[in-house]
């Protein structure tokens, strides 16, 4: 659900239509940052850090970023600098606050849970902000775009306030070498006698093949609660498939058998499982409780509908390619800095078009999508292959790893209406992210009209 898409407004709408409503945790440091320099309308977020248990912190976070009424839409927001292997204090607050603040308003006006999506390929934010949406209550963990093992033990230290800690990967890295994210509540809070032992969420473990559903399971270092299947036709990150990369006459992986979950091996398991990818739809729903599914997770459809994040302008005219019989969404294999291929629904005046893509400048100011790599002198380095070539090459980089790649973290933060402005004057755009499932979103709609809610989706869901 990329960054803010599936925000909290969102996932309380779901919420209280019974389902499990699940806020996207990418980058919700920045995000905090950015709606407070745009004056917090509605005093949404300020409301939240009133009832945030670090008072100081969060009055610190106020006046570094809080603008009353607004920054002038012609400066660039604040830089809040990067995150590192050794970790920043105020980027570390930032994580917390702004992961509580997202789950807090999802929680408000009803009793229902409500969920957190990580990616685990974005390492270093991500203790102290777990730690954050477990301050907040947080129900259910989801994580994908990795191999989650650690995330267990990560959150029986978290729900005690204990230290945690969370190995993070190294290129280049001395044989036997091991780098640890460390964190420790202690540093944060403010007054020991008013801290209780927190909620311990669910753990569901998003994963591709039923054979890392196995080893999560036997080898996580703590409980795991279920998992949730995707396949290659969900949006954002999908699994590279096994085997040696095939493309398609237009650029895209191909999949094929090998990359088919075996339902049968997880039921064996015993544990809950929720498929995902183009199952947004009363018979998917139908189809994946046949197979002994708990429920579907669904992205796109809510990701289109009047509460999402998504800027309407591009939300609406992505519906209306859909009812036109225009929608594509191409897997890019390319796209993103990870190296997992990543799905861009295609838009005119986005980085989807290639003359648009050419023409912008490369820069890497946000960094979440960086590769921690280990230099000469033992010293650990950052960089990003949609980062300028010569800036990359000159870290140990190579050219070809540099072709097609998208600055993610800039564009993603774009789609819901916080662009960075550009010393031209000019502010980034967006590059949307959406299943394969685009191409059925007029199942939602009423006659013409584009706009749909999240009661919408459900009444169909449901059939």
């Amino acid at each position: 659900m990329g960054a803010a898409v599936s925000n909290w407004y969102l996932a309380q709408a779901v919420s209280r239509l019974g389902q499990l409503g699940v806020v996207s945790g990418t980058a919700l440091d920045q995000i905090l940052a950015r709606r407070l320099q745009n004056g917090d309308p509605g005093g949404h977020i300020r409301h939240a850090l009133s009832h945030f248990p670090f008072p100081k912190m969060a009055q610190r976070i106020l006046d570094a970023y809080f603008v009353p009424n607004g920054k002038p839409a012609s400066t660039p927001f604040k830089f809040t600098g990067m995150h590192t292997f050794e970790g920043k204090r105020s980027l570390h607050e930032l994580c917390i606050a702004g992961n509580f603040v997202e789950v807090f308003l999802a929680r408000q006006g009803h009793n229902n849970p409500v969920g957190i999506n990580y990616l685990e390929k974005i390492q270093m934010p991500h203790l102290p902000s777990l730690y954050g949406a477990m301050l907040a209550g947080v129900a259910v963990m989801i994580i994908g775009a990795g191999i989650p093992i650690e995330i267990p033990g990560v959150i029986s230290a978290l729900v005690n306030h204990q230290p945690a800690t969370y190995s993070m990967r190294v290129v280049g890295g001395a044989p036997g070498a091991k780098f640890t994210l460390e964190f420790n509540p202690a540093d944060f809070i403010e007054d020991a006698a008013l801290i209780t032992p927190l909620t311990r969420p669910y753990f569901l473990p998003i994963i591709s093949s039923d054979a890392l559903a196995g080893i999560l399971h036997r080898k996580s270092n703590g409980p795991i609660d279920g998992f949730v299947i995707e396949g290659p036709l969900a949006g954002g990150h999908n699994a590279p498939p096994r085997g040696a990369l095939a493309l398609t006459p237009s650029g895209e992986p191909i999949y094929g058998p090998r990359d088919l979950v075996d339902l049968k091996a997880m039921r064996e398991l015993g544990l809950p499982f929720w498929l995902a990818g183009s199952y947004g739809s009363a018979k998917g729903l139908k189809a994946a409780l046949a197979e002994g599914a708990s429920g579907i997770q669904v992205g796109t459809a809510f990701a289109l509908c009047e509460e999402s994040g998504l800027v309407p302008d591009l939300r609406r005219a992505l519906i209306r390619k859909a009812l036109a019989g225009k929608a594509k969404v191409f897997t890019d294999p390319l796209a993103s800095p990870t190296g997992f291929p990543f799905k861009v629904a295609e838009l005119e005046g986005t980085l989807s078009d290639p003359d648009i893509y050419l023409k912008r400048r490369r820069l890497c100011d946000l960094g979440f999508m960086r590769q921690a790599y280990q230099k000469e002198d033992g010293s650990i380095g950052y960089r990003c292959a949609a980062e300028p070539e010569k800036t990359f090459i000159a870290k140990g980089g190579k050219i070809e790893e540099t072709v097609g790649r998208k600055c993610l973290c800039n564009s993603l933060v774009s789609n819901v209406g916080m662009p960075q402005r550009l010393p031209d004057g000019t502010d980034e755009l967006p590059l949307v992210t959406l299943g394969d499932d685009l191409v059925n979103v007029g199942q939602f709609c009423k006659g013409d009209n584009v706009d749909f809610t999240a009661a919408d989706v459900v009444r169909v869901l449901l059939g």
